[in-house]
């Protein structure tokens, strides 16, 4: 017998919506903490930077393999509990075990066997983070039907998924602190502990308090069985396939993948900049600023950008307020070169000795106020970028079951979506590396030359500009518009309706 679509308002209790929002903190949480640990692989294991580079790569290889499958299974899976939320506690206990887990690892150990003692435990931390993460944001596709109320339930998970962002750079304060732990590797192995308990507490929140609106046709799904796997590895290739001639779709990818790379291209140039620019490679004056400078930018992002986004996607339409958002964000990344001053006698009006202290860290606030004024304009980028993407990616999903019937695909739906985002975040990575080679920085000199300092601002404002610049373009003529999401909402509400009196005329 087809499974019924239940009926559901379309209105999000504030309690779910808090929630999901604390499984975006993990989603945020692991792979920030993850970045800033890797470093210290290098520093406090002894493994060869080279080595240390493949560390990083070849679990993205199974991430990228796992992601669409993933989806594809949760997609249709039928259970008591539902098809997404026996994956996210499941996967959520897993990951943060397997998160800390990963980094139990000891210097005398020697780098070979750390080696294969991590690549071992990061595998399988891919894995179960993918068990996680990718129902997660299938599940929030499809928690309402009103487009209106997915932008509010986005903007309330981007939000949340801000303060990972506050706590990732304290961590390289808190490992760097001789007062509190004994060497750099304690430092990791003790924080990984704590953020590990962290995101096991906060990430079984959506699987325990967020109900799942399953409006899928349980007759319509895959068999997900060893014995039928050819078939579904088919079924999910076609699928695949058909997304690519969502054009709607493909131009929520396309233009996430030149504002998120773009970004990341250039992510590493500020800290360069502020070291070796701003305070002439000295890091002792640099001191905490770069990482002031991220955590103010996050905190503008949760509490201001993102509230005023939402606003404004419910207010002048989406795609306006994305294009909004994103030309905005390009006058932010042109006034980094006047927001970047030499740090001198001569520099203009300094804070005076404010320090903020979170526990044993302090962090001086003493730096130049004009390089807090790029900061609001650039939080509008990445801040409207996966509010308004991941909430016009459920409206997707609804085109998609008008097209093509059921099931519905919220999972392979953000599987692909994210695949491609973490595609493109490793060709940025490396491509900002390049980036660094060309102007000819050289990261074990502590000055460095004025021509390279300037290539390097120059970069670090062209790039993430015309990448941004490129994504509105292409969003310009994204026709789903809220109009046609609320005439696609009746329709599929007229089909169920129809389908579900064939169905009960049947039964009697």
């Amino acid at each position: 017998m087809a499974h019924l679509p239940s009926n559901k308002t379309n209105k999000i209790p504030l309690l779910q919506k808090a929630a999901f929002g604390s499984g975006h903190l993990v989603n945020n949480l692991l792979p920030g903490a993850l970045g800033v640990f890797s470093f210290f692989l290098i520093t406090a294991y002894g493994i060869n930077p080279a080595i240390a580079g493949l560390l990083a790569a070849i679990p993205r290889f199974f991430d990228a393999l796992s992601d669409p499958i993933m989806g594809f299974i949760s997609d249709n899976t039928t259970s008591r509990w539902g098809r997404r939320r026996p994956y996210i506690f499941v996967g959520a206990i897993l990951s943060a075990i397997l998160f800390a887990v990963q980094w139990q690892m000891f210097e005398a150990n020697g780098s070979a066997y750390n080696f294969w003692y991590f690549l071992t435990f990061s595998v399988l931390f891919i894995f179960a983070n993918t068990i996680f993460s990718t129902p997660l944001i299938g599940f929030g596709y499809e928690m309402s039907s009103d487009t209106k109320e997915r932008t509010r339930l986005m903007g309330i998970a981007n939000s949340v998924g801000q303060i990972s962002w506050m706590i990732v750079p304290i961590f390289w304060v808190l490992i760097a602190n001789k007062d509190l732990f004994d060497s750099q590797a304690d430092g990791v192995r003790t924080l990984s502990l704590i953020v590990g308990f962290a995101c096991l507490l906060f990430g079984i929140m959506p699987a325990i308090f967020c109900k799942e609106n399953d409006v899928s046709d349980a007759d319509s799904k895959a068999k997900i069985t060893f014995k039928e796997l050819g078939n579904n590895l088919s079924l999910l290739w076609n699928n695949i396939k058909n997304m690519t001639k969502n054009m709607p779709f493909m131009r929520l990818c396309g233009a996430t993948f030149l504002v998120f790379n773009g970004f990341q291209m250039v992510a590493s140039f500020s800290y360069f900049i502020i070291v070796f620019y701003m305070y002439n490679g000295s890091y002792e004056m640099a001191g905490t600023v770069p990482a002031i400078f991220t955590i103010l930018g996050a905190f503008l992002t949760a509490v201001l950008i993102i509230p005023i986004v939402s606003w404004m996607a419910n207010k002048y339409g989406k795609r306006n307020a994305f294009i909004i958002s994103t030309i905005i964000s390009i006058v932010g990344y042109i006034l980094k070169w006047w927001g970047f001053v030499v740090v001198d006698e001569n520099t203009a009006v300094l804070f005076n000795d404010v320090i903020l202290q979170i526990g044993v860290v302090k962090f001086s606030l003493e730096m130049p106020i004009i390089l807090l004024l790029p900061i609001p304009f650039m939080a509008f980028g990445l801040g409207g970028l996966f509010t308004l993407m991941m909430s016009m990616t459920a409206d997707v999903c609804d085109l998609d079951e008008l097209r093509n019937g059921l099931p519905r695909r919220e999972g392979t739906f953000g599987a692909v979506y994210w695949w491609m985002v973490k595609i493109g975040q490793s060709i940025a990575l490396a491509l900002g590396g390049l980036v660094l080679s060309i102007v000819g920085f050289d990261a074990g000199k502590s000055v460095q030359t004025l021509e390279t300092m300037n290539d390097l601002r120059i970069a670090d404002i062209i790039i993430p500009s015309l990448t941004a610049g490129l994504a509105a373009w292409i969003m310009w003529n994204y026709k789903l518009n809220e109009d046609e999401v609320s005439t696609i909402k009746e329709q599929l509400e007229e089909r169920r309706t129809v389908k579900k009196l064939k169905t009960e005329k049947n039964v009697i």
